[in-house]
């Protein structure tokens, strides 16, 4: 925040306090999150720890919408996309085996597996008929990943990061307090090289791709090199 206040020509924080600042700068955290998002950034990948699922039933549900029921199984809340679901019987030590996502639900007898899972009005559902034993669930899924700032003292836990959120945050205050349109847009430019710059460098760590620079040397053509 101290270097938004530079990019609209306030230091000292006279008019852009932190107070002022932070509303716009959870927006900016929004717009970072649903980049990291989109583009399956590592920092938004996680296993979940285990979820049980007790005998007799076949859903998880979002802690919002859960019932007075103790034993209604949640899933985290900031889940945004699931990726894989697996399982096992309650209290095994065997590896988790991932399930089959199916469109809709299907009934078949309840056996010794959940069989599928499905994804449908944000509960995860299995066989309605659940299982004959209580069951674990592994969820590995993309997360929101980034929590919004409540003082000048939050730490952002995303490497990277400062560049986009400097130059958005800026953008929005230069737009919305400021009503100053061109330096917004000016701002909202560099906040876009930011990121594209962020997520390239994110993608490329997930390729493990090594780059190397050509060499340069006045004779490279003339060797014949390509």
């Amino acid at each position: 925040m101290d270097r938004v206040a530079i990019l609209l020509n306030d230091p000292n924080k006279t008019d852009y306090t932190y107070t002022v600042m932070i509303p716009y700068l959870n927006m900016a955290i929004d717009e970072l999150a649903e980049y990291m998002e989109e583009s399956n950034a590592p920092i938004t990948n996680v296993t979940n720890a285990v979820i049980d699922i007790p005998k007799g039933y076949s859903t998880i549900v979002y802690s919002e919408f859960a019932s007075a029921d103790p034993l209604l199984p949640k899933y985290p809340s900031d889940l945004v996309e699931i990726q894989e679901v697996g399982e096992r019987t309650d209290g095994s030590l065997d590896p988790f085996k991932f399930l089959t996502k199916k469109e809709f639900q299907v009934v078949f007898p309840a056996s010794a597996s959940l069989l599928y899972w499905t994804w449908e009005g944000q509960i995860i559902r299995f066989n309605p008929n659940g299982a004959l034993g209580p069951m674990e669930i592994e969820l590995k899924y993309i997360s929101q990943g980034i929590p919004y700032v409540a003082t000048e003292n939050t730490i952002i836990n995303m490497i990277n990061s400062r560049s986009y959120l400097s130059f958005k945050t800026a953008a929005f205050c230069c737009m919305f307090i400021g009503e100053n349109e061109t330096r917004a847009q000016v701002l909202d430019n560099e906040a876009e090289r930011a990121i594209e710059r962020t997520t390239a460098i994110s993608n490329k760590g997930k390729q493990q791709i090594m780059t190397r620079h050509r060499p340069f040397r006045a004779n490279y053509k003339a060797r014949g090199w390509l």
